[in-house]
């Protein structure tokens, strides 16, 4: 999801590697749920979200969407997932009457780095530190031990391969006819959601999606 936002207004002004120390630790977030309340639209699932979380939950994506855990929603011109505020409460699905998350292990990219944030630029991309999203005194931590994700260098290619793969795809639909843009928000749901991975762990997951990645990119209209 892009954000027209002046970084000096948000982030302390520097940029982080995946090596670097950021005020990012939170004392494990003990007493406060604050960042999962009102979140709103704006923890978007990415296909790994999805494989964590079905694995965890003994699932599938289709049932994701069904319990009212995730929804569907048009983010820059592709349909993706995002987790499901819930009304009643305005806190996310997976959040206990303790305040604690039922699927930690499992949680989103999102999650795992907040209040870091993470900026795109050159085909590459680095972490901000977001100064005005968290209450809690924050103290030091590396950003690759603050991200919790095993195989980080996997992980960190991923995450680019995800970005910018959907950010050419967008432009590549821009101009076309509706129902070009129909299929292609179909095949993408289905390639890299709905149809799953049989995998077992996470290594696994990232070879069946550098497969995937790479079949998609034949197949669609006008990608790098």
């Amino acid at each position: 999801m892009k954000r027209n936002v002046d970084l000096n207004e948000i982030t302390d002004g520097r940029f982080y590697t995946i090596n670097d120390m950021v005020r990012a630790g939170c004392q494990d977030c003990v007493g406060c749920s604050k960042c999962c309340y009102e979140m709103v639209d704006t923890i978007i699932l990415d296909p790994l979200d999805v494989f964590r979380l079905t694995r965890e939950l003994g699932t599938d994506f289709d049932a994701l969407i069904a319990t009212g855990k995730a929804e569907l929603n048009v983010v820059d011109g592709i349909v993706l997932p995002n987790l499901k505020l819930q009304e009643d409460t305005r806190h996310c699905a997976f959040l206990n009457e303790a305040g604690r998350c039922n699927v930690h292990a499992a949680r989103p990219g999102f999650c795992r780095m907040f209040p870091l944030g993470r900026y795109y630029t050159e085909r590459t991309f680095c972490y901000i530190l977001q100064t005005k999203e968290c209450p809690k005194a924050r103290t030091k931590i590396k950003v690759g031990r603050w991200l919790d994700t095993a195989l980080l260098p996997q992980n960190q290619k991923f995450v680019g391969d995800w970005h910018y793969f959907l950010e050419d795809l967008a432009q590549a639909l821009l101009g076309t006819d509706s129902e070009t843009v129909k299929n292609v928000q179909l095949y993408v749901l289905h390639t890299f959601y709905r149809a799953g991975y049989v995998s077992a762990d996470e290594a696994g997951f990232y070879g069946e999606f550098d497969g995937k990645l790479k079949k998609a990119k034949t197949l669609l209209p006008a990608l790098p």
